[in-house]
Protein backbone atom coordinates (compact mmCIF):
# COMPACT_ATOMS: atom_id res chain seq x y z
CA UNK A 1 0.00 0.00 0.00
CA UNK A 2 1.40 3.39 -0.99
CA UNK A 3 0.69 6.02 1.66
CA UNK A 4 -1.41 8.96 0.56
CA UNK A 5 0.72 11.45 2.47
CA UNK A 6 4.48 11.53 2.02
CA UNK A 7 6.56 12.46 5.02
CA UNK A 8 10.31 12.63 4.36
CA UNK A 9 12.04 15.99 4.51
CA UNK A 10 11.99 17.98 1.30
CA UNK A 11 15.20 17.90 -0.75
CA UNK A 12 16.13 18.22 -4.43
CA UNK A 13 17.03 15.25 -6.59
CA UNK A 14 20.60 14.05 -6.12
CA UNK A 15 22.35 15.69 -9.06
CA UNK A 16 25.85 14.69 -10.19
CA UNK A 17 27.89 17.76 -11.13
CA UNK A 18 31.36 16.42 -10.43
CA UNK A 19 32.47 17.33 -13.94
CA UNK A 20 31.41 20.95 -13.45
CA UNK A 21 32.83 23.59 -11.12
CA UNK A 22 30.96 24.15 -7.86
CA UNK A 23 28.00 26.44 -8.59
CA UNK A 24 28.96 26.71 -12.25
CA UNK A 25 27.81 29.85 -14.05
CA UNK A 26 24.79 29.73 -16.33
CA UNK A 27 22.97 31.69 -18.95
CA UNK A 28 24.16 35.27 -18.69
CA UNK A 29 27.85 35.58 -17.88
CA UNK A 30 28.49 39.29 -17.29
CA UNK A 31 30.99 41.16 -19.41
CA UNK A 32 34.08 42.60 -17.75
CA UNK A 33 33.57 45.99 -16.18
CA UNK A 34 35.46 48.15 -13.70
CA UNK A 35 35.11 46.81 -10.17
CA UNK A 36 36.53 47.64 -6.77
CA UNK A 37 39.77 45.84 -6.03
CA UNK A 38 39.26 42.60 -4.13
CA UNK A 39 42.16 41.32 -2.07
CA UNK A 40 43.26 37.81 -3.16
CA UNK A 41 43.88 34.98 -0.76
CA UNK A 42 47.24 34.11 -2.36
CA UNK A 43 50.43 35.67 -1.04
CA UNK A 44 52.43 34.63 -4.13
CA UNK A 45 52.96 37.44 -6.68
CA UNK A 46 50.90 36.81 -9.79
CA UNK A 47 53.90 36.99 -12.14
CA UNK A 48 55.70 34.29 -10.14
CA UNK A 49 52.55 32.15 -10.17
CA UNK A 50 52.28 32.46 -13.97
CA UNK A 51 55.92 31.47 -14.44
CA UNK A 52 55.27 28.34 -12.38
CA UNK A 53 52.25 27.53 -14.56
CA UNK A 54 54.29 27.99 -17.72
CA UNK A 55 57.04 25.71 -16.44
CA UNK A 56 54.59 22.95 -15.65
CA UNK A 57 52.71 23.47 -18.93
CA UNK A 58 55.93 23.01 -20.91
CA UNK A 59 56.47 19.71 -19.09
CA UNK A 60 52.94 18.75 -20.19
CA UNK A 61 53.79 19.40 -23.83
CA UNK A 62 52.53 22.96 -24.35
CA UNK A 63 54.85 24.92 -26.62
CA UNK A 64 56.50 28.20 -25.75
CA UNK A 65 54.72 29.78 -28.74
CA UNK A 66 51.31 28.79 -27.35
CA UNK A 67 52.23 29.97 -23.84
CA UNK A 68 53.44 33.34 -25.08
CA UNK A 69 50.21 33.92 -26.99
CA UNK A 70 47.98 32.58 -24.20
CA UNK A 71 49.45 34.77 -21.45
CA UNK A 72 50.02 37.94 -23.49
CA UNK A 73 48.56 40.81 -21.44
CA UNK A 74 47.13 38.47 -18.76
CA UNK A 75 46.85 40.02 -15.31
CA UNK A 76 44.82 39.38 -12.14
CA UNK A 77 41.18 40.24 -12.80
CA UNK A 78 39.53 41.69 -9.71
CA UNK A 79 36.07 41.39 -11.30
CA UNK A 80 36.54 37.61 -11.58
CA UNK A 81 37.45 37.38 -7.88
CA UNK A 82 34.45 39.51 -6.93
CA UNK A 83 32.03 37.35 -8.93
CA UNK A 84 33.49 34.14 -7.53
CA UNK A 85 32.95 35.31 -3.97
CA UNK A 86 29.44 36.55 -4.72
CA UNK A 87 28.18 33.01 -5.46
CA UNK A 88 27.26 32.32 -1.86
CA UNK A 89 24.49 34.93 -1.95
CA UNK A 90 20.90 33.68 -2.19
CA UNK A 91 19.14 33.42 -5.51
CA UNK A 92 15.80 34.53 -6.87
CA UNK A 93 12.50 32.91 -5.89
CA UNK A 94 11.59 30.11 -8.31
CA UNK A 95 8.78 32.00 -10.00
CA UNK A 96 10.99 35.02 -10.77
CA UNK A 97 13.86 32.81 -11.94
CA UNK A 98 11.47 30.86 -14.18
CA UNK A 99 9.49 33.73 -15.68
CA UNK A 100 11.97 36.64 -15.72
CA UNK A 101 15.25 34.87 -16.40
CA UNK A 102 14.91 31.42 -17.93
CA UNK A 103 11.55 30.66 -19.56
CA UNK A 104 10.67 34.08 -20.92
CA UNK A 105 8.36 34.68 -23.90
CA UNK A 106 11.30 35.99 -25.94
CA UNK A 107 13.43 32.95 -25.18
CA UNK A 108 10.55 30.62 -26.06
CA UNK A 109 9.94 32.42 -29.37
CA UNK A 110 13.63 32.44 -30.29
CA UNK A 111 13.92 28.80 -29.33
CA UNK A 112 10.98 27.84 -31.52
CA UNK A 113 12.43 29.78 -34.46
CA UNK A 114 15.91 28.29 -34.09
CA UNK A 115 14.47 24.81 -33.61
CA UNK A 116 12.77 25.16 -37.00
CA UNK A 117 15.76 26.78 -38.70
CA UNK A 118 18.13 24.06 -37.51
CA UNK A 119 15.75 21.13 -37.96
CA UNK A 120 17.96 19.22 -40.39
CA UNK A 121 21.09 19.65 -38.24
CA UNK A 122 19.18 18.65 -35.10
CA UNK A 123 17.84 15.53 -36.83
CA UNK A 124 21.38 14.46 -37.71
CA UNK A 125 22.58 15.12 -34.16
CA UNK A 126 19.66 13.16 -32.72
CA UNK A 127 20.41 10.31 -35.10
CA UNK A 128 23.97 10.05 -33.82
CA UNK A 129 23.48 10.64 -30.09
CA UNK A 130 19.81 9.73 -29.44
CA UNK A 131 19.22 12.88 -27.40
CA UNK A 132 16.07 15.01 -27.70
CA UNK A 133 16.61 18.05 -29.97
CA UNK A 134 14.29 20.01 -27.68
CA UNK A 135 16.58 19.64 -24.68
CA UNK A 136 19.62 20.48 -26.82
CA UNK A 137 17.97 23.75 -27.90
CA UNK A 138 16.83 24.48 -24.33
CA UNK A 139 20.38 24.10 -22.96
CA UNK A 140 21.67 26.29 -25.79
CA UNK A 141 19.07 28.89 -24.86
CA UNK A 142 19.60 29.03 -21.11
CA UNK A 143 23.40 28.80 -21.23
CA UNK A 144 24.19 31.48 -23.80
CA UNK A 145 20.89 32.79 -25.19
CA UNK A 146 21.36 30.60 -28.28
CA UNK A 147 24.98 31.62 -28.71
CA UNK A 148 24.34 35.34 -28.32
CA UNK A 149 26.10 35.71 -24.98
CA UNK A 150 29.06 33.38 -24.58
CA UNK A 151 30.88 35.55 -22.05
CA UNK A 152 33.27 38.46 -22.30
CA UNK A 153 36.22 37.24 -20.23
CA UNK A 154 39.47 35.86 -21.54
CA UNK A 155 39.39 32.22 -20.41
CA UNK A 156 43.10 32.00 -19.64
CA UNK A 157 43.04 35.23 -17.61
CA UNK A 158 39.91 34.17 -15.69
CA UNK A 159 41.25 30.70 -14.88
CA UNK A 160 44.71 32.02 -13.99
CA UNK A 161 43.12 34.55 -11.65
CA UNK A 162 41.03 31.91 -9.89
CA UNK A 163 43.90 29.42 -9.70
CA UNK A 164 46.17 32.12 -8.22
CA UNK A 165 43.54 33.64 -5.92
CA UNK A 166 43.56 30.48 -3.87
CA UNK A 167 40.01 29.70 -2.76
CA UNK A 168 39.61 26.79 -5.23
CA UNK A 169 43.16 26.84 -6.56
CA UNK A 170 43.61 23.14 -7.39
CA UNK A 171 40.38 22.90 -9.39
CA UNK A 172 41.03 26.00 -11.47
CA UNK A 173 44.72 25.20 -11.97
CA UNK A 174 43.72 21.92 -13.61
CA UNK A 175 41.16 23.76 -15.76
CA UNK A 176 43.87 26.23 -16.79
CA UNK A 177 46.12 23.41 -18.05
CA UNK A 178 43.17 21.93 -19.94
CA UNK A 179 42.57 25.34 -21.58
CA UNK A 180 46.22 25.59 -22.61
CA UNK A 181 46.02 22.15 -24.22
CA UNK A 182 42.98 23.27 -26.25
CA UNK A 183 45.05 26.19 -27.55
CA UNK A 184 48.03 23.94 -28.23
CA UNK A 185 45.83 21.60 -30.27
CA UNK A 186 44.60 24.49 -32.41
CA UNK A 187 40.87 24.29 -31.74
CA UNK A 188 40.60 28.05 -31.12
CA UNK A 189 42.88 31.09 -31.20
CA UNK A 190 43.81 32.68 -27.85
CA UNK A 191 42.01 35.92 -28.71
CA UNK A 192 38.82 33.98 -29.51
CA UNK A 193 38.93 31.87 -26.33
CA UNK A 194 36.36 33.92 -24.46
CA UNK A 195 33.95 32.72 -21.83
CA UNK A 196 32.39 33.31 -18.45
CA UNK A 197 34.16 34.65 -15.39
CA UNK A 198 34.73 31.04 -14.24
CA UNK A 199 36.16 29.85 -17.56
CA UNK A 200 33.04 28.21 -19.06
CA UNK A 201 33.48 28.43 -22.81
CA UNK A 202 31.58 28.82 -26.02
CA UNK A 203 27.93 28.28 -26.88
CA UNK A 204 27.51 25.23 -24.57
CA UNK A 205 29.56 26.84 -21.74
CA UNK A 206 31.86 23.85 -21.29
CA UNK A 207 34.64 24.01 -18.77
CA UNK A 208 37.99 23.16 -20.44
CA UNK A 209 38.15 19.69 -18.86
CA UNK A 210 34.66 18.94 -20.20
CA UNK A 211 35.77 20.18 -23.61
CA UNK A 212 38.59 17.66 -23.59
CA UNK A 213 36.22 14.77 -22.83
CA UNK A 214 32.98 15.76 -24.51
CA UNK A 215 33.32 18.42 -27.24
CA UNK A 216 32.93 16.99 -30.76
CA UNK A 217 33.87 18.00 -34.30
CA UNK A 218 30.39 17.47 -35.72
CA UNK A 219 30.98 19.52 -38.90
CA UNK A 220 34.11 17.50 -39.72
CA UNK A 221 36.55 20.39 -40.27
CA UNK A 222 39.19 18.98 -37.91
CA UNK A 223 38.53 21.37 -35.03
CA UNK A 224 36.13 21.16 -32.10
CA UNK A 225 34.90 24.73 -32.34
CA UNK A 226 32.17 25.27 -29.73
CA UNK A 227 32.51 29.05 -30.14
CA UNK A 228 31.70 29.65 -33.81
CA UNK A 229 30.46 26.33 -35.23
CA UNK A 230 26.79 25.74 -34.46
CA UNK A 231 27.12 22.10 -35.50
CA UNK A 232 30.02 21.51 -33.09
CA UNK A 233 28.28 23.39 -30.27
CA UNK A 234 24.95 21.56 -30.52
CA UNK A 235 26.61 18.22 -31.22
CA UNK A 236 28.76 18.68 -28.12
CA UNK A 237 25.70 19.34 -25.95
CA UNK A 238 24.13 16.14 -27.28
CA UNK A 239 27.32 14.17 -26.66
CA UNK A 240 27.41 15.47 -23.09
CA UNK A 241 23.90 14.19 -22.49
CA UNK A 242 24.56 10.87 -24.18
CA UNK A 243 27.65 10.27 -22.04
CA UNK A 244 25.71 11.18 -18.90
CA UNK A 245 22.98 8.63 -19.45
CA UNK A 246 20.16 10.33 -21.40
CA UNK A 247 17.33 7.88 -22.11
CA UNK A 248 15.98 8.27 -25.60
CA UNK A 249 12.22 8.68 -25.79
CA UNK A 250 11.66 9.26 -22.07
CA UNK A 251 10.27 12.57 -20.71
CA UNK A 252 12.22 14.69 -18.24
CA UNK A 253 9.19 15.19 -15.99
CA UNK A 254 5.93 17.11 -15.66
CA UNK A 255 4.11 19.56 -13.45
CA UNK A 256 1.45 17.88 -11.32
CA UNK A 257 -1.43 18.72 -9.01
CA UNK A 258 -0.90 16.88 -5.72
CA UNK A 259 -3.76 15.14 -3.90
CA UNK A 260 -5.70 16.80 -1.06
CA UNK A 261 -3.70 16.87 2.14
CA UNK A 262 -0.32 16.88 0.41
CA UNK A 263 2.29 18.66 2.55
CA UNK A 264 5.10 20.57 0.85
CA UNK A 265 7.10 20.66 4.05
CA UNK A 266 6.87 16.90 4.49
CA UNK A 267 7.15 15.74 0.89
CA UNK A 268 9.26 12.67 0.12
CA UNK A 269 11.55 13.86 -2.65
CA UNK A 270 13.95 10.93 -2.38
CA UNK A 271 11.86 7.88 -3.26
CA UNK A 272 11.31 6.83 -6.87
CA UNK A 273 8.09 5.05 -7.75
CA UNK A 274 6.29 3.96 -10.91
CA UNK A 275 4.08 6.68 -12.34
CA UNK A 276 1.00 4.54 -11.74
CA UNK A 277 1.67 4.69 -7.99
CA UNK A 278 1.43 8.47 -8.03
CA UNK A 279 -1.80 8.15 -10.03
CA UNK A 280 -3.23 5.86 -7.35
CA UNK A 281 -2.34 8.42 -4.68
CA UNK A 282 -4.38 11.06 -6.48
CA UNK A 283 -1.73 13.06 -8.33
CA UNK A 284 -2.97 14.58 -11.58
CA UNK A 285 -1.29 16.47 -14.38
CA UNK A 286 -1.16 20.27 -14.44
CA UNK A 287 -4.54 20.43 -16.20
CA UNK A 288 -6.23 18.18 -13.66
CA UNK A 289 -6.28 15.10 -15.88
CA UNK A 290 -5.29 11.62 -14.64
CA UNK A 291 -1.65 10.65 -14.99
CA UNK A 292 -0.75 7.99 -17.56
CA UNK A 293 -1.03 4.45 -16.28
CA UNK A 294 2.38 3.58 -17.73
CA UNK A 295 5.56 5.58 -17.55
CA UNK A 296 9.09 5.61 -16.16
CA UNK A 297 9.79 5.85 -12.46
CA UNK A 298 9.39 9.31 -10.97
CA UNK A 299 10.03 11.22 -7.78
CA UNK A 300 8.55 14.39 -6.37
CA UNK A 301 10.55 17.52 -7.18
CA UNK A 302 9.97 20.83 -5.43
CA UNK A 303 11.52 24.06 -6.73
CA UNK A 304 13.90 25.83 -4.40
CA UNK A 305 12.32 28.98 -2.91
CA UNK A 306 9.07 28.17 -4.69
CA UNK A 307 5.52 28.95 -3.66
CA UNK A 308 3.77 25.67 -4.26
CA UNK A 309 4.49 24.33 -7.75
CA UNK A 310 5.07 20.56 -7.70
CA UNK A 311 6.71 18.33 -10.32
CA UNK A 312 7.32 14.67 -10.91
CA UNK A 313 10.84 14.20 -12.23
CA UNK A 314 12.11 11.23 -14.23
CA UNK A 315 15.64 9.96 -14.88
CA UNK A 316 16.28 12.53 -17.61
CA UNK A 317 15.77 15.40 -15.18
CA UNK A 318 18.71 14.04 -13.20
CA UNK A 319 20.72 13.98 -16.43
CA UNK A 320 19.85 17.63 -17.11
CA UNK A 321 21.09 18.45 -13.62
CA UNK A 322 24.45 16.85 -14.38
CA UNK A 323 24.94 19.73 -16.80
CA UNK A 324 24.30 22.18 -13.94
CA UNK A 325 23.14 20.88 -10.59
CA UNK A 326 20.61 23.36 -9.05
CA UNK A 327 17.09 21.96 -9.06
CA UNK A 328 15.61 25.20 -10.43
CA UNK A 329 18.03 25.07 -13.37
CA UNK A 330 16.94 21.54 -14.23
CA UNK A 331 13.26 22.39 -14.02
CA UNK A 332 13.67 25.53 -16.12
CA UNK A 333 15.52 23.63 -18.85
CA UNK A 334 12.79 20.99 -18.83
CA UNK A 335 10.00 23.56 -19.11
CA UNK A 336 11.76 25.42 -21.91
CA UNK A 337 12.38 22.16 -23.79
CA UNK A 338 8.62 21.48 -23.69
CA UNK A 339 7.93 24.82 -25.39
CA UNK A 340 10.56 25.06 -28.12
CA UNK A 341 9.71 21.99 -30.18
Amino acid sequence: MIPRRLFLAAAPLAGCAAANPPAAPVATAPAPEPAPMVEPVSSVPFDRFVEGVKTEARRRGVSQTTLAAAFAGVRPNSRVIELDRRQAEGGLPWEDYRDRIMVTPTRIQNGQRLYRENAELLRRIEGRYRVSPRVIVAIWGVETNFGGNTGGFGVVEALATLAWEGRRASYFRNELFAALKILEDGHIRPDRMRGSWAGAMGQPQFMPSNFERLAVDFDGDGRRDIWDSRADALGSIAHYFQRNGWRDGEPWGREVRPPPGFSLSGADTESRRPLRDFARMGFRDANGNPLPADGPEASIVLPSRGSGQVFLGHHNLRVIRRYNSPVNYGLAVGLLSDRVG
